[in-house]
């Protein structure tokens, strides 16, 4: 077993802190056989004592148990430090903090006592340095170096948002598509996000006037039929799989601990899926992808075509 059995991530650039606690997750759930190898704790309304618990569990099928608890508000993070005054050899523990936590706190303190405890801290990103991480990330998820460069002008500089953008393009580049600087252009949302958010949260459980107001708001400004199509396809099928990681008894930690998008985003589809029928998400997703090849195919007119998909959703 490693020296590192224990890690606190806190920082202004939460992104990052989330990415980090995902990564490190995923190795140390790699070394474990069993369902009782780990638990995800819900950090709202967590106890000291609750966490002290599942820290001095001992392992039943695995030589050691993975223990993680991740969004835990800073403002509250000292009061966890009263369970940590022991982490045994048999435990892999993870919290990762929501914010920055002040130095000289209870729960650094009480890291720093922890032998094999490592605390990192994500600071914000500024300028240059946005840019440089686009680049990086999409050289990670295969992107040409050309078409991630051109994410961040046109983006706000929010980490979440550049990486779902980078991932919207890999997801694009897997399904055949190729990415040239007219295409990235039309892919990236850029200012009209807030139309995206707005189709997207009023698409399900069934599509109410919020979306077909911000569908035909992109088209006005600009947009691709099949493109904001992509996007509600994509939504719908990110919902779909939420809920059969519910009805698999999955908690929400469990989801954001073992899923790739942001915890917020995550949170968001979670209670989207909890007031969805599956049957009704399934035939949703069906109906994208009639739609795609209905206009490929020229069966159908793209613009035309969206509202009557937004209609069968």
């Amino acid at each position: 077993m490693p020296d590192q059995r224990a890690l606190l991530l806190h920082g202004e650039e939460t992104f990052l802190v989330e990415q980090e606690a995902a990564r490190v997750l995923a190795a140390w759930r790699q070394e474990v056989v069993s369902d009782f190898g780990f638990e995800a704790l819900d950090p709202v309304g967590l106890t000291p004592a609750r966490l002290r618990d599942a820290i001095l569990q001992a392992p039943f099928l695995d030589p050691w148990r993975v223990v993680a608890v991740r969004g835990v508000a800073a403002n509250r993070a000292d009061a966890l430090a009263a369970a940590l005054p022991e982490v045994p050899e048999t435990t892999r523990l993870l919290l990762a903090i929501t914010g920055r936590l002040a130095a000289g706190g209870k729960l650094l303190k009480a890291f720093q006592a922890i032998p094999g405890a490592t605390v990192r801290e994500h600071q914000r990103l500024r300028g240059r340095k946005i840019a440089d991480w686009a680049v990086n990330r999409g050289r990670e998820l295969g992107l040409p170096m050309a078409a991630a460069a051109l994410v961040p002008p046109v983006t706000p500089p929010e980490l979440a948002v550049i990486d779902a953008e980078l991932r919207k393009l890999a997801d694009y580049q897997a399904g055949g598509g190729k990415l040239d600087r007219d295409t990235v252009k039309e892919l990236l949302a850029g200012g009209r996000e807030d139309d995206v958010f707005r189709l997207t949260d009023d698409l399900l459980p069934r599509p109410g006037p919020v979306a077909f107001k911000a569908a035909r708001s992109l088209l006005r400004a600009g947009g691709n039929a099949t493109t904001i199509g992509y996007r509600i396809a994509r939504h719908i099928a990110l919902v779909l799989e939420v809920r059969s990681r519910m009805d698999r008894g999955q908690s929400l930690a469990d989801v954001q601990a073992e899923m790739r998008e942001h915890p917020f985003v995550l949170q968001k589809a979670y209670d989207t899926a909890a007031a969805s029928d599956p049957k009704r998400l399934e035939e949703g997703l069906g109906a994208c992808l009639d739609y795609e090849w209905e206009v490929k195919s020229g069966q159908l007119e793209a613009e035309a075509g969206l509202d009557a998909l937004l209609a069968r959703l």
